[in-house]
């Protein structure tokens, strides 16, 4: 059940479970590295998480044949992560060059295997990897079955009922009744947000784009057909005879009013959901017959950040077929034009789920700057005469932004790294028009966004840019890749390569619980996702069936823990306790179906990672 910070409290009061651990054992030290690997002529940091008696202590990193061929001593600590690991020391792995697998050794203390190799060997497979996640997610008559099964489900969508948008208490219970509005829409297809079965046009977006971004970089089949797959979903929420946008698929808490269900009131398969016979009024009728809530009455102007992040997914995919498929092209960029035009610029409220608190997203300055980019970059592409004033938005929209008091980094939440860097193209591009913003404003605040990071990393003992006590840690990660490594395209400058290197290193797994957060990536993954599908028909110890390429949020703030969610009536028990022994007073992450706070995946963190892994393996 994905969520943002303003349903926590709620959510965390509603909790019914006190999880008792286990005592932590006696302190051993261990070595954390990047479980994929680095790259040959990258900086290559891993690091000892130990104690102060580990100071100065000597290391050796041996080949796959237990050679010696690089030895030296772990630098000073980098701080305290907890009460049982009193310092943290890097390890200077840099000398590796030539291409191999490796394990580093200190004392009886001893690393997982990694690779050494090209940027283009270790991640273009892992680039491939992430977007299987997306075929795991696939809802409609069009499911990829794969390792867990999939089947077609909720086709009922295909002839789905627009309601009112309800009224919703602090978290997600519905307190109004139920409304038709006498409109069906054919809903079906697309991605599960998450690891619940709700469809929302705002995150779906998001991760078009960033795989039509991806596809950019570097050229794949299964990427251009997923992000395809995803834009045919978003056409299909696009009502372009009567201008209405739609937000979502499916409604997640049941009612106070009328006593029914919501999605995550069960705990099953998706394709149970067609098997269900029920009629109006029983608990379960919108869990098969789920509810559409539109973003706007017809004609009427459409909340800006829905506006243009929908815009720029069919602006990219215009750019990418432009000089293959001009006819589609154009289509595209049609539908991108017309909803942009939509876009509700007089600062009311904004429109992301229903319940707002899903994705509490604050900002659209950087969404209608993406927006009207990527128009005037298709425009070019296309030959369009509306490419100038486009432009003109776009630098507007930007000049804005970095003069607001609400910016980020790259994440669902924040799209202006994209904006920025494709917004340079247009700058650069042959008469290009005079806009309110400077190509060095945008790097600059590429650079403010990777400082920040930069900032943050120097407190944390394993270098990690994004707050290991916050939401999205690892997709904040991803996003601090793929900026580093735009900024560096644009630039030619070097000043953030390292610190891209360490957030990717941190992700799979050179953090202090020893974990990749991408499923089926690196030595050790989540094995016990909160995920429904990946719960009931997968593996649940690891190896091959499971939903490879998933990435989960991530470490999390330890007060989110004091009680866990009871797992639902048929969820699958399981759960990996030994993390526990890493957690510091302020942090934790926990593999089990129950922590929705650090387990659960979702297709904007996986999105991003695709974006960061595309842009590394493409060098």
């Amino acid at each position: 059940m994905r969520v943002g910070t303003a349903a926590i409290a709620t959510l965390a009061a509603a909790a019914s479970v006190t999880f008792a651990v286990p005592a932590a054992a006696a302190t051993t030290a261990q070595i954390r590295v990047d479980q994929v690997g680095y790259a040959t002529g990258e900086t290559k940091a891993a690091y000892l998480m130990g104690t102060t008696s580990n100071a100065g202590a000597s290391f050796s990193v041996v080949d796959s044949t237990g050679k010696s061929v690089l030895t030296g001593k772990v630098g000073a600590s980098t701080g305290n992560w907890s009460t049982a690991y009193s310092a943290v020391y890097p390890i200077d792995i840099s000398g590796l060059q030539t291409a191999g697998t490796y394990q580093i050794k200190v004392g009886g203390t001893v690393s997982p295997k990694f690779q050494v190799d090209s940027a283009a060997a270790l991640y273009s497979p892992i680039a491939d990897d992430v977007v299987k996640f997306f075929q795991v997610q696939r809802d409609g008559d069009n499911v990829i079955p794969g390792v867990l099964n999939r089947k077609p489900s909720h086709l009922a969508d295909k002839t789905a009922s627009v309601y009112a948008v309800p009224t919703f208490t602090g978290d997600d219970t519905i307190t109004s009744k139920m409304t038709k509005t006498g409109v069906t829409v054919d809903a079906s297809g697309g991605w599960f947000d998450a690891g619940d079965f709700l469809k929302f046009t705002e995150t779906t977006s998001y991760a078009v784009t960033n795989l039509l971004l991806s596809e950019r970089a570097r050229g794949s089949a299964s990427l251009t057909t997923e992000a395809r797959y995803g834009l045919d979903f978003l056409g299909k929420m696009w009502d372009a005879k009567n201008g209405v946008l739609y937000a979502q698929v499916g409604v997640g808490g049941g009612s106070s009013k009328e006593n029914f269900d919501g999605d995550h009131d069960v705990w099953r398969l998706p394709e149970a959901d067609d098997a269900l016979n029920v009629k109006p009024g029983d608990a379960d009728y919108y869990v098969k017959f789920r509810p559409v809530f539109a973003a706007n009455k017809a004609g009427a102007k459409i909340s800006p950040n829905l506006a243009g992040r929908v815009a720029a997914a069919f602006a990219v995919a215009a750019q990418n077929l432009a000089a293959t498929d001009k006819t589609k092209a154009q289509q595209y960029l049609s539908t991108a034009a017309a909803i942009y035009a939509l876009a509700d610029t007089s600062g009311g409220s904004i429109v992301s789920a229903y319940p707002h608190g899903y994705y509490p997203e604050s900002s659209y300055l950087d969404d209608l700057e993406l927006g009207a980019t990527e128009l005037s970059l298709a425009g070019t592409a296309l030959g369009d005469s509306r490419a100038t004033g486009w432009a003109t938005d776009a630098g507007k929209y930007a000049s804005s932004y970095l003069a607001s008091s609400d910016k980020g980094t790259l994440n669902v939440y924040d799209t202006s790294a994209e904006a920025h860097a494709d917004l340079v193209k247009v700058l650069r591009s042959p008469n290009a028009p005079k806009l309110a913003v400077t190509e060095a404003q945008l790097t600059g605040d590429l650079a403010r966004q990777l400082s920040d990071g930069v900032a943050e990393a120097a407190k944390s003992p394993f270098r990690t840019g994004a707050s290991v006590t916050d939401f999205d840690v690892a997709s904040h990660s991803f996003g601090f890749v793929a900026t580093a490594l735009l900024y560096g395209q644009l630039t030619g400058k070097h000043d953030y390569d390292a610190f891209a290197t360490q957030q990717r290193d941190f992700t799979l797994g050179s953090n202090a619980w020893g974990t990749s957060l991408v499923v089926g990536v690196g030595s050790t993954f989540p094995d016990c996702m909160q995920h429904q599908v990946a719960n009931l028909a997968g593996s649940l110890t690891g190896g091959t069936k499971v939903a490879v390429g998933a990435v989960v949020n991530g470490p999390n703030n330890a007060s989110l823990f004091k009680s866990i969610d009871s797992l639902p009536d048929g969820g699958k028990k399981c759960g990996i306790t030994s993390y526990k022994t890493y957690d510091s007073t302020t942090s934790r992450y926990m593999d089990d179906a129950r922590t929705w706070q650090s387990s659960e995946p979702a297709i904007d963190f996986t999105s991003t990672a695709a974006l960061a892994f595309s842009l590394t393996a493409a060098g």
